[in-house]
This record gives C-alpha cells, sequence and structure tokens, in this order.
C-alpha cells in the first residue's frame, strides 16, 4: 500500500510538472493569432469556432512542387481524394478544448508529411511558446512527438 501511495504523488509531480506554466496565467483565447512551426517551414494561424480551436496553415516556405511547378498537394494523405487537395490551406487542428492552466486538450492533428492525424495536446508555458504534442493512446504514455511553435505574425519571414 505504501508503494502505491508514492507511485500516485510520483504521478501527480509528473503531471503538475508537465503542465507547469512558469506562473504565468493564460486565458483560452491566448493561442489565437499566428504560430511558426518548430521546422520554419509552415504558418498556422489557430481561430476559435463555438468555443473550440481550429488551425490552418496560411503561410509556406516552399508552396509550390519543384518537380510540377503547381501548389504542394497533400499527397501523403491515405485517402485518394484527398491527395489532391493543397497543403497550402490545410486544416491542422481540430476542435481543441481548454482546460485551464495553459492546456488545450481533447484535439487531433494532422500530419501532411505522413498523412496521420494524432490525437494532441497543447501547452503554453510562456505566451509566445506553445508546446505541440501529437500521440497515440494516452498523452502520458510516451507514445508520441512534442515539437515547439512559436508566436509570429504573418508578414513576418
Amino acid at each position: 500500500m505504501k508503494n502505491v501511495k508514492w507511485f500516485l504523488i510520483l504521478v501527480a509531480g509528473l503531471f503538475l510538472s508537465a503542465t507547469q506554466t512558469n506562473g504565468q496565467t493564460f486565458k483560452a483565447d491566448d493561442i489565437l493569432g499566428y504560430w511558426l512551426n518548430e521546422e520554419k517551414d509552415a504558418k498556422i494561424e489557430v481561430t476559435v469556432v463555438d468555443g473550440k480551436y481550429f488551425g490552418e496553415i496560411v503561410w509556406l516556405k516552399d508552396p509550390i512542387d519543384e518537380e510540377t511547378g503547381k501548389p504542394k498537394l497533400d499527397d501523403e494523405n491515405p485517402d485518394p481524394e484527398l491527395q489532391k487537395r493543397p497543403v497550402m490551406g490545410l486544416q491542422l487542428l481540430k476542435e481543441f478544448e481548454y482546460e485551464g492552466e495553459g492546456l488545450w486538450m481533447d484535439g487531433t492533428i494532422y500530419d501532411p508529411k505522413n498523412g496521420k492525424t494524432y490525437k494532441c495536446k497543447m501547452t503554453m508555458k510562456e505566451i509566445d511558446l506553445l508546446y505541440i504534442r501529437g500521440y497515440i493512446g494516452k498523452a502520458w504514455m510516451g507514445l508520441g512527438r512534442t515539437t515547439e511553435w512559436t508566436r509570429t505574425n504573418l508578414d513576418e519571414k
């Protein structure tokens, strides 16, 4: 029984450290605006519709496919019909809900580089820094990838 108690304390501590916000207080709409992905090759605009948060690609460093000379397509998507849609304008983030303490949960993220959709959570630890965690199963299981997005504006290169 003593081991279970210590295990629960450890899990609670890990959860609290994962959601720590460096003493800052955030509001749900602090996530709104433009974000530059970690690779610095795409900008995503985060918007809110009916209390849920979505993100769409609004800028690409290289929007044109070098081989075809046409806009890049979502050619990694497993659905042949969706392979015809352009990457520009793709909705990457879908249906996130604000949980408080700089945490948005219960949404999904689409990765156009592999055509897969993952469960996702987003954590803001600073007003201009967003941690995006796409995962399979449960967020705490470790089966996923975390990337950092930085706040930007549409005109900034």
